[in-house]
């Protein structure tokens, strides 16, 4: 979405539009799933987040600014609600015991060995992701997946964008240190 068409949105929305808050839960919801989906690692708790999600841009929608960015005010409220729940269950956040790296399902229309191929990686993906710390994840996610600017993932992590940099070059090392540890070894023969 344009900065343009992202401002009128904002603007139509303030104004009480429901097809501005249509046109900005199909933008966004597929992505902020995701991105709450991996840090929970429950599709249910995702679910519950994303909808606690909504209801506060429903609630906050007259008070944002004309030049709000949505996709940095959205992640945050999803982000803050994450750690919200993580903080009610008495857990530790940087902990991730309870994962099912059982998505993304592979998408219809490939042929059975593309399907095979994409899902193994993903797994790999999704298992070496679940391995980091939380703070690992997060950077990976917001940068890596939901393609926000290092100054707009410091503004959802209340952060310095230098801070996050540093930290995004870590995660990805540390990322990349997983994704070879759990590299499929070739069978001698």
């Amino acid at each position: 979405m344009d900065r343009e068409d992202e401002q009128r949105l904002v603007t139509r929305l303030r104004a009480g539009d429901p097809s501005a808050f249509e046109a900005i839960y199909e933008a966004y919801r597929p992505r902020l799933f995701g991105f709450l989906a991996r840090l929970s690692r429950r599709r249910d708790v995702a679910e519950d987040l994303l909808e606690e999600t909504w209801l506060r841009l429903v609630q906050h929608a007259a008070a944002l600014d004309d030049e709000a960015r949505l996709a940095p005010w959205l992640f945050t409220v999803a982000r803050n609600l994450y750690y919200s729940w993580r903080r009610s269950r008495g857990g530790d956040p940087s902990r991730t015991s309870e994962h099912d790296p059982a998505w993304p399902a592979p998408e219809r229309g490939d042929s059975p060995f593309a399907a095979a191929a994409r899902s193994e990686l993903e797994a790999r993906i999704e298992a070496a992701l679940a391995r980091l710390s939380l703070a690992d994840r997060e950077l990976i996610l917001l940068v890596g997946v939901e393609e926000l600017t290092p100054s707009e993932v410091a503004s959802v992590c209340g952060v310095a964008a230098v801070t996050v940099r540093a930290r995004l070059h870590r995660a990805r090392e540390r990322l990349a240190a997983e994704m070879g540890r759990a590299a499929p070894r070739a069978k001698a023969g």
